[in-house]
């Protein structure tokens, strides 16, 4: 339990095993924090639980610190497991406590748990009052579930965000200005790419609506990773860069190769497009982590994509990949693809379609090989990156 404004603590869990998140769909690398609040006014409010294997700990704290029976409500910003999973075993303990939550949160706490506790439903401006401070409700629709919102602390100037502005993120200290810059932020724009980036338009509203709620934020605390008390409005700002179009003006270029043809094809297609000065970042996806290759897809430009073939299809991980990007609905991206082959080669057209797809606009059609390519075919997949190049400076000069 540690006190993060006068009144406002976190009581939280740090979760430093953590390696697989969403089942197995999100790596989590440096672990995750699963960040409760609670809020020691005239009334006592708890805002969020914890993953649900925490719980015991977690209501023990809570039982040890305050003693339960004087909760006086619950707000839920959001029902997914990792923030609402500890609600079923506390609300054994005190079943009366209101719980404030959306009209979505209320059907899906039904929906998680089968009990129909005391819902208190809100909406973006109702407010409750706790003493000194106040309670304001912003409703945040598919950011990134349909019952999401976040709870501003007014008299205290905190907004505490849940999923929005968090990181997959387990750090010594619990402040943005106390951690490594660089793993802060490699974590916040990867949890963005994987998560936020399909609701980017909704981002884009949602920001414009709280800028024009005219609040003053100290502090943005979200329900995974690191608390914002230093500049806190800067992760608004990236969030709303994010949202836009972001990207650093790179190539990345993705392959899986069985025997190392379709291999030395992305590195002569790197060297044509380094030849007329892209910057290209090469990733074999049946080595690279998932979440990290998404992550520079969505930093890209360009995305150029290659596969050997197989049974007249792709590599597993290169479907894979290409399932992932169709989720993300990523936006204002270039793309072609390559791909090496023994007798059929069917590979490069079908990455071709899907990126097509995925919205993906292809700029070049196809290029292939077969068998182990030769000098000269290295040649031409080096004259293939450089024109990949030259059409990319034309589109965007």
């Amino acid at each position: 339990m540690m006190e993060i404004k006068p009144k406002i603590y976190w009581v939280g869990i740090k979760d430093w095993e953590l390696r697989r998140f969403h089942g197995e769909e999100y790596s989590t690398h440096r672990g995750s924090t699963y960040n409760s609040y609670l809020i020691k006014d005239k009334k006592i409010a708890l805002v969020d639980t914890v993953w649900t294997p925490f719980h015991e700990g977690f209501i023990q704290q809570l039982d040890r610190e305050i003693g339960l029976k004087n909760i006086n409500l619950i707000v839920i910003n959001h029902t997914e497991q990792d923030h609402a999973g500890s609600l079923l075993y506390l609300m054994e303990k005190i079943p009366n406590v209101p719980i404030y939550c959306t009209k979505n949160g209320a059907a899906m706490i039904k929906g998680h748990f089968h009990k129909d506790w005391n819902f208190n439903i809100v909406k973006t401006g109702d407010s409750v009052e706790l003493g000194d401070y106040k309670l304001v409700f912003v409703e945040m629709p598919m950011l990134h579930w349909p019952d999401s919102m976040a709870t501003y602390v007014a008299g205290a100037n905190v907004l505490l965000s849940n999923d929005a502005f968090g990181q997959h993120y387990a750090a010594p200290q619990l402040y943005n200005d106390q951690v490594d810059q660089g793993e802060l932020f490699q974590e916040a724009i990867k949890y963005y790419a994987n998560i936020l980036t399909p609701f980017s338009d909704l981002v884009k509203r949602k920001l414009k609506e709280v800028k024009e709620l005219n609040i003053t934020i100290d502090m943005i605390a979200p329900s995974h990773g690191i608390i914002w008390r230093d500049n806190p409005m800067q992760i608004v700002e990236k969030y709303d860069l994010w949202a836009s179009g972001y990207h650093e003006g790179t190539v990345a270029i993705l392959y899986d190769t069985m025997w190392g043809a379709t291999k030395k094809m992305a590195l002569a297609i790197a060297k044509g497009l380094e030849n007329k000065g892209i910057g290209v970042k090469v990733f074999n996806v049946g080595r690279m982590d998932k979440n990290d290759v998404i992550t520079e897809i969505f930093k890209a430009k360009g995305i150029i994509m290659g596969s050997s073939t197989i049974n007249k299809g792709i590599l597993s991980d290169t479907a894979s990949i290409l399932e992932m990007i169709k989720g993300l609905r990523f936006r204002d991206k270039i793309g072609s693809a390559f791909g090496s082959y023994g007798w059929s080669g069917e590979s490069p057209k079908i990455i071709e379609q899907r990126l097509a797809e995925a919205g993906f606009d292809m700029i070049m059609d196809p290029i292939k090989m077969k068998y182990d390519p030769t000098p000269e075919d290295l040649v031409d997949c080096e004259t293939f990156g450089e024109q990949f190049a030259v059409k990319m400076k034309e589109i965007f000069s």
